[in-house]
């Protein structure tokens, strides 16, 4: 646990309202201004940047998996660099100084089986033709109907005709992604989630016959991982059914009811309605489930006008642990890039602005969990916040940075989908940094963390130069990413401390209340 006595926190506070430079120390933060850093600044930053991604990837934290010895070592070596930098705990909860609990569910797959039944015969399956899966630790329909609907998933009176009944869907036949356009330069489509709609209304189970690309095979593979959630958020009661063509064949041909050649020229038909096909389904899935007790770790650096709003600058910092198996010559993926880097870039931006002059906003540092898992800690961040979330007038994230070298355009993940356009281009252009064009890294926008609070109404996106050099980024993404060769050797320093000077001048411009005043309004 790492507290403070009333007088270090005294002490700091005397020193950030002296505006002291510490150009004298051995670390040499750019306090004073926003002028160019002096080579021996960079160095100094480089230096510490280097220990930090360094120390976080090595094989003594062992990939920084959650709920394991490896989080304990992450979150006690940030929040000792972040208390000796001169930040204080930002949970505002006395029972849970700088750690900020966040409970995990983890369930997996383990049984499976389904019935089909015309009138009062059975119709014999293989067990390998078919597979169940649930998002609960057990789910059962018994005797439900099968509806084939075709290419619907719903509508107005759709939950009278769906209700009790499984609505029977071809995967030949899904439709094209849909365009997305959360804001100008959003990401250009998104997949339909047909089952994820008709269980929306009202089905009570979801059967896709496997008649495209994807088989049977493809589908247990995927399905069968490990699927996450926050501890307390609603899961089960869904089933989703998925046959391979042939046993489809066979379970339609035992009934009398057309081949899918024959269904799809019905679904196709103009005016096509919900077909029963004189079958009815019996199915269970049921979960082996494990809870992960982990944490956010999250600082604060006080702001001198309190109710003023507050910046939130956030990393997560965990990865996969052991992702190879023997005989592998190396087990753990160490997460350098992804997201060492991160952590190392917020850390030493709260080096820079904790030397600095005071801010008007408080500035919290979070190290989120569970974002490899699907962006759960950013989730409990914001669905339990330390602060109210309208207090927030930015927040930026920071992943995967050293990917690049110094001297790139700076691309923004999240572009006209917030309204800190305008205060972002003005900071690049006060420090001469290029824009980049076009909304390329867009694409990366709901596989980070500020698209988890984004989705609760804080204005959030991810500032870096590493997506501004596609070359690099594919290579990276192909052939390092989530895997053992993501190595602190691999990672490129130039890039990073652009993006510290990047991030700093970034929040010290929205924490500076007359510069960008709070609820949005431009300055």
């Amino acid at each position: 646990m790492i507290t403070s006595t009333p007088t270090d926190i005294r002490l700091r506070q005397r020193r950030r309202l002296a505006g002291i430079c510490l150009a004298a120390l051995a670390l040499v933060p750019i306090a004073c201004s926003a002028a160019a850093p002096t080579k021996r600044q960079l160095m100094q930053i480089e230096a510490q940047l280097r220990q930090h991604v360094v120390t976080l990837s090595s094989d003594e934290y062992g990939g920084r998996e959650p709920g394991t010895p490896g989080e304990t070592l992450t979150l006690r070596y940030l929040a000792r660099q972040w208390f000796d930098i001169g930040l204080e705990s930002g949970t505002n909860d006395p029972g849970n100084a700088w750690f900020a609990p966040v409970e995990l569910v983890e369930r997996v797959p383990q049984g499976s089986r389904a019935q089909f039944m015309h009138g009062k015969r059975r119709v014999a399956v293989p067990e390998s033709g078919y597979f169940v899966v649930t998002s609960g630790l057990r789910s059962l329909i018994e005797n439900a109907p099968l509806v084939y609907v075709g290419k619907n998933t719903g509508g107005e009176g759709a939950r009278t005709e769906l209700a009790g009944r499984v609505a029977v869907i071809l995967d030949s036949e899904a439709p094209p992604p849909e365009p997305v356009k959360p804001g100008p330069g959003g990401p250009a489509a998104r997949t339909v989630d047909r089952a994820g709609k008709l269980l929306e209304n009202g089905a009570a189970a979801v059967l896709t016959v496997l008649d495209g690309e994807r088989t049977l095979e493809d589908v247990m593979a995927r399905r069968r991982r490990a699927g996450y959630a926050l501890s307390g958020e609603r899961l089960g009661g869904d089933i989703e059914v998925f046959l391979s063509a042939d046993t489809a064949s066979q379970v339609l041909a035992a009934s009398g009811a057309p081949g899918l050649a024959a269904l799809q020229a019905v679904g196709a038909a103009p005016g096509f309605i919900a077909r029963p096909l004189g079958i009815t389904g019996s199915f269970e899935a049921t979960n082996r489930e494990t809870r992960i007790k982990t944490h956010n770790l999250i600082g604060k650096l006080e702001g001198r006008r309190p109710g003023s709003g507050a910046i939130v600058l956030m990393a997560h910092w965990d990865h996969f642990g052991k992702c190879a198996a023997p005989p592998a010559e190396k087990l753990i993926c160490p997460g350098a890039v992804d997201n060492a880097s991160g952590l190392a870039v917020i850390t030493e931006v709260a080096r820079q602005l904790s030397a600095g002059k005071p801010l008007d906003r408080d500035v919290y540092l979070l190290a989120t969990t569970g974002e490899e898992l699907g962006l759960l800690g950013a989730q409990a961040f914001a669905e339990n916040p330390p602060l109210p979330l309208g207090n927030v007038v930015a927040a930026f994230n920071v992943d995967s940075t050293g990917l690049v070298p110094a001297g790139l355009p700076v691309s923004v993940v999240g572009q006209g989908m917030t309204r800190l356009d305008p205060g972002i281009a003005k900071v690049l252009k006060t420090m001469k940094r290029k824009l980049a064009t076009g909304d390329g890294a867009n694409a990366f926008a709901r596989r980070q963390d500020s698209w988890a609070l984004m989705q609760h109404d804080v204005p959030s996106v991810m500032v870096s130069t590493s997506y501004s050099d596609p070359a690099r980024l594919e290579v990276f993404m192909d052939n390092i990413y989530h895997r053992p060769a993501d190595e602190a050797s691999r990672v490129i320093y130039g890039g990073m401390i652009d993006d510290v000077l990047i991030q700093t001048e970034l929040v010290r411009f929205f924490a500076d209340a007359k510069a960008w005043p709070a609820a949005g309004a431009k300055p």
